[in-house]
């Protein structure tokens, strides 16, 4: 039987907190009046805007823990195994002057396309609509960066305190195709990497020419992209 979700504990050993589900990071007037009401009727004390473009609520009773999920509802998703945390996203095209591709409209599909996956460790993922980074694409699990050319798909970044830059695997893709990317990078590490194992010491203990021949080699557009 299934445990229900209680929260993550704080520090004070005591209160729970959970995380909203807002993918691209982008938010409706409807969304923040919801997530206020909650705040308020059980009076949550922090709420915090996550580097992941995510509310942080904490300082819940755990015994309120439920309600507060169902009264969230969509915007609620408990994470009860390694997955993708988040899908970050800068404006993109939407709205910024230097957008060279949509970065909101991928990061909805590739929210939607990972999610309730499971993978050996948590997943975070960055997509930027120019080479600005907004989206800290370069330091993602998996990055994808907007040029005036396409796409560019980096994979095995990370921060924290061991940081590092994700490779480049393939450039000038269309949207389409960096999700395709995307994807067979993600299932070769869900099936080759240990558990617990994020992708930056994945790539580390594996090899980029282990990936380059595994994976990257049999991509039917990376030479065609590259030409473009």
């Amino acid at each position: 039987m299934t445990q229900p979700y209680e929260g993550v504990l704080q520090r004070d050993g005591k209160t729970r907190a959970i995380v909203t589900r807002i993918p691209a990071g982008m938010v409706r007037p409807e969304d923040l009046e919801t997530i206020a009401s909650v705040a308020r009727r059980y009076r949550i004390p922090v709420l915090k805007i996550t580097s992941g473009q995510r509310f942080l609520l904490a300082g819940i009773a755990p015994e309120e823990v439920p309600s507060v999920i169902r009264e969230l509802g969509t915007l609620a998703q408990p994470e009860t195994a390694p997955c993708v945390k988040f899908v970050q996203a800068c404006p993109g095209t939407e709205c910024c002057k230097y957008g060279n591709q949509d970065a909101v409209a991928l990061a909805r599909a590739t929210d939607a396309h990972f999610r309730h996956r499971r993978f050996p460790a948590k997943v975070k993922i960055g997509i930027s609509g120019c080479p600005r980074c907004c989206g800290e694409s370069h330091t993602r699990d998996i990055g994808i960066m907007g040029t005036n050319k396409g796409w560019t798909v980096l994979f095995g970044g990370n921060g924290g305190t061991r940081p590092r830059f994700g490779d480049v695997i393939a450039q000038s893709l269309s949207a389409a195709e960096a999700l395709d990317c995307a994807e067979r990078l993600m299932e070769y590490y869900r099936k080759q990497a240990k558990p617990h194992e994020r992708t930056a010491r994945f790539v580390e203990r594996v090899g980029m020419d282990t990936i380059k021949d595994d994976v990257i080699s049999i991509m039917p557009y990376v030479e065609l992209a590259a030409d473009r």
